[in-house]
């Protein structure tokens, strides 16, 4: 009797001389699956290709054109002459008159309107995050005016700021507060004053939707500890109330700032920009100056607050990272 050797122990089964294959993925698995994956991100690509196409059309291509507009003569007024002039189109722009009225109303224009709109909003979102009969009616109805469009609530505006028949000047006059009509809109000391309220009301609607979504996610046992610790409504609003939604209260300003700044409907529909520009801002006189052929300057002056925004969006995104790097 022989004792086997481990090498002959270890020696594969052999049929008919030859070794037997061992048992190994068939060859042409890993291509079936490349060409498995070629098909399906061809698909994916055929998918795509109309929004991207679409975009590269409505949006890029516009874009790419009018900014290399912006450093050109480029007036519809006269075509002959679209000759490259580097930054002339910018010195125009902070050479005109109207520049320095236009960037102090922009600012005015943010400024004043967020702030009536924070606080307003901020105090009718407490007031819905409490239980109340016909609370869902209330809510409706505040939200309401967010799903109407600027240009038709200036449009609205227009008609009650009217200074001869609008219902400002007579609940004014009902009330004894003022003697005779206030021409609101053709007054430049009024105009603005008026646009402002009337994007006051536009906007709070935002803020109570946006602050009302952050308070309902504050736990009632913060707000239960804090009675127990004997904490007044103030003491609960600045010790649990705000520290517990500030994050969402500051992505919602710098949100609303980008759109206010950007939000030339309102102001439209109810002045026009006028009178003598005096309610005009940095969007609308663009968008007046494209009106009147000198597509260059619309240009640059485009080019100006794309950049302004490309800032504000920097800002935004980085509150935004902050936030989620604090909450994970």
């Amino acid at each position: 009797m022989t004792l086997s050797t481990p090498e002959h122990t270890e020696r594969p089964a052999t049929t008919g001389g030859a070794p037997r294959a061992t048992h190994t993925a068939p060859s042409g698995h890993t291509s079936r699956k490349r060409v498995f994956n070629v098909r399906r991100g061809l698909t994916i690509a055929g998918f795509l290709a109309p929004a991207v196409l679409a975009v590269t059309i409505f949006v890029y291509y516009p874009m790419i054109t009018g900014s290399q507009m912006a450093f050109r003569h480029w007036n519809l007024n006269d075509l002959t002459d679209t000759s490259w002039i580097g930054l002339g189109n910018f010195r125009d722009i902070f050479a005109d008159p109207a520049w320095g009225t236009v960037l102090s109303n922009t600012v005015f224009w943010v400024v004043a309107s967020i702030v009536p709109q924070f606080l307003i909003g901020f105090a009718i979102a407490l007031w819905l995050r409490r239980r109340f009969r016909l609370r869902g009616l209330y809510q409706a109805l505040i939200f309401f005016p967010w799903a109407i469009s600027g240009f038709l609530i200036g449009i609205l505006f227009r008609w009650m700021f009217n200074g001869e028949f609008g219902v400002v000047n007579d609940l004014l006059q009902k009330a004894g507060l003022i003697s005779q009509p206030i021409p609101w809109l053709a007054d430049p000391k009024t105009a603005m004053t008026a646009v402002v309220i009337a994007n006051v009301w536009y906007g709070v609607t935002f803020f109570a939707i946006m602050i009302l979504a952050a308070l309902q996610s504050i736990p009632d046992e913060l707000y239960e500890a804090s009675a127990l610790d004997g904490a007044g409504r103030v003491r609960t609003l600045f010790n649990v109330t705000i520290p517990s939604i500030r994050g969402t209260l500051s992505l919602t300003v710098l949100l609303r700032v980008i759109w206010i700044f950007n939000f030339p409907d309102l102001i439209f529909g109810m002045t026009g920009g006028g009178p003598a520009n005096q309610t005009h801002i940095v969007t609308t006189w663009m968008i007046s100056i494209a009106q009147q052929g000198n597509y260059g300057k619309a240009s640059a002056l485009g080019l100006i607050v794309m950049a302004t925004l490309f800032v504000f969006s920097l800002f935004y995104l980085t509150a935004t990272r902050e936030r989620k790097g604090s909450t994970s």
